[in-house]
């Protein structure tokens, strides 16, 4: 991959390379993402407002098609808007912005700043008809066009083989090895059937209106056909107990779907953290991110 665009201008000879004209003066960046770079621009002539998404590394690159087949898929069927790639390369993709605002950005310092009340709610039911509507969309169809899937048992021999590529790569603490060990032993922390799932509905990735219902869901490069809970996760990390039972609630009137213990496995998912992130410090390659997995396995 060519150097990542570091300027205005470089962003715009990128997207001109693609037959986006965008105007001068408007281009601004988002710089959270690990795997992208993100900038915001206007399209010249117009006030049509894009979004950018620029690869960080290879690894990212290679995954654009996929990420294309889930979007695709979930599209027509999702009553929440999604991004529509109007472009999409090993080295750009780009799509027309999205309704709604973030429910959480970073600040200069990198710090959070939410954009609605974690008890809300308004966001609460929201995110229980967004679950319900994509966990009740056909798995089968989902995997036949190409979006990745897993059977209950995969998804947990998926966590056992990646526990042990981690081990072989880093050194682990014992006390994390325990919750991680008791975790995989533990069959009430499995799923019984798996769903087409988002996989990170982190507020950041949520667009929402001014009454916090969700607009628009971006970022789909985790989605599959897997754990139910996963799509529960950040719901339950982040807001009050309330606010987290009350989706839940909502979510079994809609789909008449109950979730054993979802609350524990949503935890277990939480505590799986520096396992995701020591598996993408080993995919990215990097060595500042292969470092600070090291220093999390520790703990």
């Amino acid at each position: 991959m060519e150097p990542e665009p570091a300027t205005e201008r470089d962003v715009r000879a990128l997207a001109a390379r693609h037959g986006l004209d965008l105007e001068p003066g408007t281009v601004r960046f988002e710089e959270a993402g690990l795997d992208y770079r993100v900038a915001f621009a206007a399209v010249s002539g117009t006030a049509e407002q894009w979004v950018l998404r620029i690869p960080r590394r290879p690894d990212v690159a290679v995954k654009v098609a996929d990420e294309r087949r889930i979007l695709d898929f979930v599209r027509p069927r999702l009553a929440a808007a999604v991004p529509d790639w109007r472009i999409a390369g090993p080295e750009l993709v780009a799509y027309s912005l999205l309704p709604g605002r973030p429910g959480l950005t970073l600040d200069a310092a990198g710090q959070p700043v939410w954009h609605y009340d974690t008890a809300s709610p308004e966001y609460a039911r929201s995110l229980a008809e967004l679950v319900a509507s994509l966990h009740r969309l056909d798995a089968p169809a989902a995997a036949a066009a190409g979006v990745p899937a897993a059977t209950p048992d995969q998804v947990r021999q998926r966590w056992a083989a990646d526990l042990e590529r981690v081990l072989g790569e880093f050194d682990v603490s014992a006390e994390l090895m325990a919750r991680w060990r008791a975790w995989l032993d533990d069959d009430g922390l499995w799923p019984r059937s798996t769903v087409l799932t988002h996989g990170e509905l982190y507020p950041a990735h949520l667009l929402l209106d001014d009454g916090d219902r969700i607009l628009s869901v971006l970022d789909w490069t985790t989605a599959g056909v897997g754990d139910p809970a996963l799509d529960f996760m950040y719901q339950h990390l982040i807001a009050p107990p309330a606010s987290f039972a009350a989706t839940v609630r909502a979510y079994e009137e809609l789909t008449g779907r109950h979730e054993p213990r979802l609350a524990a496995r949503c935890e277990a998912l939480v505590a799986a953290g520096p396992l995701n992130y020591a598996l993408f410090a080993l995919a990215s390659g990097e060595p500042e991110h292969r470092a600070a997995a090291a220093a999390q396995l520790r703990l």
